[in-house]
């Protein structure tokens, strides 16, 4: 038995809790759209060609803005050719993941998905083959009212009101060798500069992201962000970071260091973007956009990553996620959270089939993956302000990183409703954490409205669609209230929802 301690005081908030924190990524890549999200042969799917088992569990999952249409894709993709009646759009082909695009599902359908679901839809401009002119154009045909070529043919294509994009992505990864226009830093602050302009000239009030560097390890990292942002501070509003955990050396404990880095890598990035702040001499400051994360290491061989002979959406990175990848997922959401005066949009990479939380078979089952659950319910729960959280918890080295307290956890709290959230992830494998929680100035009376444990004794369980509730939420009835404290049993290897409301508040 380990003993952990953490406080809270209403006082000492981090920040609001930017609700787009929860995002997910939808590209064309693999089967995420095609047999994802569309199959218009399947007997599930709607009268637009959208699986409704999909929907339902994306409304379970509960994302608030997606990501789209890539990734690596995005890099080689004319927007022109995702829109207009489906008998005419060409098909391409796509030189980032070596396949056939169909274009059979584009822009609008997009827009009518996220629509049904409300979720905002979060863009992408392709600056790899293209650049600022087809970028102006792309937000004129989506946002502009009407009275114009491309706002008009919108309305020739079903859709009489704008769409009202209001988040844009300025290209993807563009630092990456990997990448379709490849572009050195210089290179691509300044085309970002110039698109950013005239997209602001359509629409002056999206939002805009630059990106940052494409991993944490690239040889550029940090000098890529300072020399991006010189040139394009004045006109974008976030900068991009991307990361993929990888379990290299096959042991839990040091799979969980990557929580730690990832804390490190926002830090690292948000002093970068202030420095520029600091020589420009503004008081402007960078918001973190963290648009593509998960666990990836499983499924990345030549193999899982490519097919030969163009095929169209084929089984591209279909990673089968286990325990302790969802206790990782988990620990990521809690960083987030703890960085909310910064990070304010996030995109889980990506939704469906493609290293996703939801798998589905082609005319047939969906089913939920480990890695759902702590998704899930961070989006259900995280509401309110951020509180900072002074922790008391042993620790153990690893290689990943030095220090490594068994305790993480973040604590939400919504005043308008009274309640209060605690997230808690015992990283100690073979004992149970007594955790005792103090809520100060939270409210005397409180009532305990859910105590969750995601727990399994092995950390390599899957689900899968034979038995997709291997590894699935229960009751953790070891939790008590009294007054301002809380007390908790968590059991070893686990992620920990504790929801609670004050009738009043101190």
């Amino acid at each position: 038995m380990i003993a952990s301690r953490l406080v809270v005081d209403r006082d000492f908030v981090v920040a609001d809790l930017d609700r787009r924190v929860f995002g997910t990524f939808v590209e064309h890549m693999g089967r995420c759209v095609y047999t994802g999200i569309y199959e218009p042969n399947h007997p599930d799917a709607d009268s637009r060609g959208y699986r409704k088992d999909v929907m339902e569990l994306t409304r379970e999952l509960g994302p608030t803005i997606v990501r789209y249409p890539g990734g690596n894709f995005l890099s080689g993709y004319n927007w022109e050719d995702g829109v207009g009646p489906k008998e005419q759009r060409p098909k391409r082909l796509d030189l980032a993941w070596y396949s056939v695009e169909t274009n059979q599902f584009g822009t609008n359908e997009f827009i009518e998905w996220c629509r049904a679901l409300d979720i905002e839809p979060m863009y992408g401009v392709n600056l790899g083959t293209r650049g600022p002119d087809e970028a102006r154009h792309f937000v004129e045909y989506c946002n502009h009212p009407g009275g114009t070529a491309l706002s008009d043919l919108r309305r020739e294509h079903g859709h009489e009101k704008p769409h009202d994009i209001k988040f844009w992505c300025l290209g993807n990864e563009m630092d990456g060798p990997w990448q379709i226009g490849r572009k050195t830093a210089d290179e691509y602050g300044r085309i970002a500069l110039e698109t950013a302009k005239l997209m602001r000239s359509v629409d002056p009030t999206i939002q805009l992201a630059a990106c940052g560097s494409s991993t944490h390890e690239m040889a550029t990292y940090g000098a890529w962000e300072d020399r991006v942002l010189e040139h394009c501070f004045e006109q974008v509003d976030f900068i991009s970071l991307h990361t993929y955990f990888e379990n290299r050396r096959d042991s839990t404990a040091e799979f969980f260091g990557n929580i730690e880095v990832m804390d490190l890598f926002i830090k690292e990035i948000v002093a970068v973007a202030d420095s520029v702040a600091a020589r420009k001499h503004s008081s402007k400051r960078i918001m973190l956009s963290f648009d593509e994360w998960n666990v990836w290491y499983k499924a990345r061989s030549i193999n899982d990553l490519r097919k030969p002979g163009w095929p169209t959406a084929p089984r591209l990175i279909e990673e089968v996620y286990n325990t302790e990848d969802a206790l990782v997922v988990g620990g990521a959401l809690i960083t987030m959270m703890n960085n909310a005066d910064r990070v304010k949009t996030a995109c889980l990479a990506q939704l469906v089939n493609v290293i996703g939380p939801i798998m589905t078979e082609p005319g047939g089952a969906a089913w939920r993956q480990t890695i759902f659950y702590p998704f899930s319910q961070a989006s259900k729960f995280g509401h309110g302000r951020v509180l900072k959280s002074v922790i008391e918890s042993p620790t153990y080295e690893a290689e990943t990183f030095p220090e490594i307290a068994y305790l993480c956890a973040a604590v939400v709290d919504d005043p308008a409703t009274g309640i209060t959230t605690i997230f808690a992830l015992n990283r100690h494998l073979t004992d149970e954490m007594d955790l005792n929680i103090e809520l100060r100035g939270l409210g005397t009376e409180r009532t305990l409205d859910q105590a969750l444990e995601l727990h399994h004794t092995n950390m390599k369980a899957v689900n899968t669609r034979e038995a997709p509730l291997t590894v699935a939420p229960a009751v953790n009835s070891r939790v008590s209230v009294e007054g301002e404290k809380i007390t908790a049993r968590l059991k070893p290897g686990s992620w920990n929802v504790i929801v609670t409301t004050a009738r009043e508040r101190g």
